[in-house]
């Protein structure tokens, strides 16, 4: 081996040794301790596939994490059970957000970038104060998506708006400001007021008088409110979220491509994912109300809802109240943008073919259509390993039925032997 082979390989050597040690490896020692100050742990076990497969993203978390006061760790829970029990750990991996007594589940994205702004965001209190006028321009540059309140620190309006930020700020960013300190940039309707930005977009809150004089019914419009608002007009959808997103009673309208491993898509899904975006952009304020937007890169996930081989790209919306969806007649790569626009109107106004639901024999396909995809997946990674599968069972279930159907056929054949002998003698 060379001398430059060897540097290479040092290097590489070296530079893993940096990511991997700035993760603290626990024992059961952190029960005593997980109350001092912040931790982000992640609970495995060395058998599981997921949690190897995390293991370098979770070092490139503690990289991230490192100059803050948050701790990364990680603890094997087949070497240390009793932390397993102590956190009610059920499965593997768990990604844990632990300040003070409070305890928090991850349950976004296992990417470094969703991780770390997770992390971040739970470290700070749940609603944090901006004091000064240049921070709304800031704020703006940070963040695609925050929520305000506006106005003093008092009243109805504002202990519900706590009640929220507390709820969502695993997903959300909360800040409080001032009526004197805003009132020409956003221009409020009112001296308290609450708001979302949501990409160069503010969208208020409406309070109406009913529930200014029932605390219960605000918190509830509030709570709906601020689900249906904290997604940005164009996310990425997965198994992760996507009930979330069908809880905010819209339309889900869903952009399905292929993303391979390294999360790349054709040019000709990308020119119709830009498409649908520039459709999104131009009818914003018209279609807010209505449609939730996303894209999805997992065909696999669409074919489950759709219950159907949707080709790529596709466009796929569902009806979040009655499980029911929706898909174009015409080829999507031949639609134009005022096809798809026209495709949302009939849509919205229900004269759209609709298909799917949640009825018994829907659900039965449904199960079905799962399983024949998971057996077809199965067998394009490994069909020597599926045939053992399924093949080891059903050999062993065919000698079983053979032997009990064919049983009475062989006692009789001999004692039809012995009554001959019989008859002989």
């Amino acid at each position: 081996m060379n001398f430059s082979a060897v540097l290479l390989l040092l290097t590489f050597w070296g530079r893993n040794s940096v990511f991997s040690s700035k993760v603290l490896e626990l024992s059961d020692k952190f029960i005593d301790i997980s109350k001092d100050g912040m931790w982000f742990v992640k609970f495995y076990a060395p058998w599981c596939a997921y949690c190897s497969r995390l293991e370098p993203v979770w070092a490139h978390v503690a990289q991230g994490l490192y100059s803050t006061p948050i701790k990364v760790a990680k603890v094997d829970c087949t070497r240390f059970p009793a932390v397993a029990t102590h956190f009610q750990v059920r499965a593997y991996p768990t990604i844990m957000f632990i300040k003070g007594s409070n305890m928090h589940i991850y349950n976004g994205e296992r990417v470094k970038e969703d991780m770390v702004n997770y992390a971040m965001r739970m470290a700070q209190p749940p609603i944090q104060k901006v004091s000064y006028a240049d921070s709304i321009g800031n704020l703006k540059e940070i963040h695609e998506i925050f929520f305000g309140y506006i106005g003093e620190h008092h009243g109805i309006l504002w202990e519900t708006y706590s009640i929220q930020a507390m709820k969502y700020q695993p997903h959300n960013w909360f800040y409080s400001m001032s009526h004197e300190l805003v009132k020409n940039e956003l221009k409020p309707p009112n001296e308290t007021s609450v708001f979302v930005y949501k990409e160069d977009d503010i969208y208020y809150f409406e309070v109406t008088p009913e529930n200014l004089q029932d605390k219960n019914a605000l918190n509830v419009s509030m709570d709906k409110w601020v689900h249906s608002e904290r997604f940005g007009f164009y996310p990425k959808i997965s198994r992760s979220n996507i009930n979330e997103l069908l809880d905010i009673e819209k339309y889900l309208v869903i952009t399905v491509v292929s993303e391979n491993k390294l999360n790349e898509i054709t040019q000709t899904e990308k020119d119709f994912k830009d498409m649908v975006e520039e459709i999104i952009r131009k009818r914003k304020h018209e279609l807010h109300p209505k449609f939730q937007f996303g894209w999805m890169g997992s065909p696999e996930l669409a074919n489950s809802i759709a219950m159907y081989e949707l080709t790529v790209p596709h466009l796929l919306v569902i009806n979040s109240t009655t499980h029911h969806h929706h898909i174009p007649d015409d080829d999507p790569i031949l639609m134009t943008p005022e096809a798809i626009s026209m495709f949302l109107d009939d849509v919205y106004n229900q004269v759209a073919p609709t298909y799917g639901g949640n009825s018994f024999i829907v659900r039965l396909y449904r199960a079905f259509f799962e399983g024949r995809a998971t057996v077809g997946n199965m067998w394009k990674g490994n069909p020597i390993l599926t045939t053992l599968v399924f093949g080891l069972p059903l050999g062993f279930l065919s000698l079983l039925c053979y032997s009990i159907c064919c049983a009475d056929i062989l006692d009789a054949d001999e004692e039809e032997i012995s009554e001959s002998h019989e008859k002989k003698d």
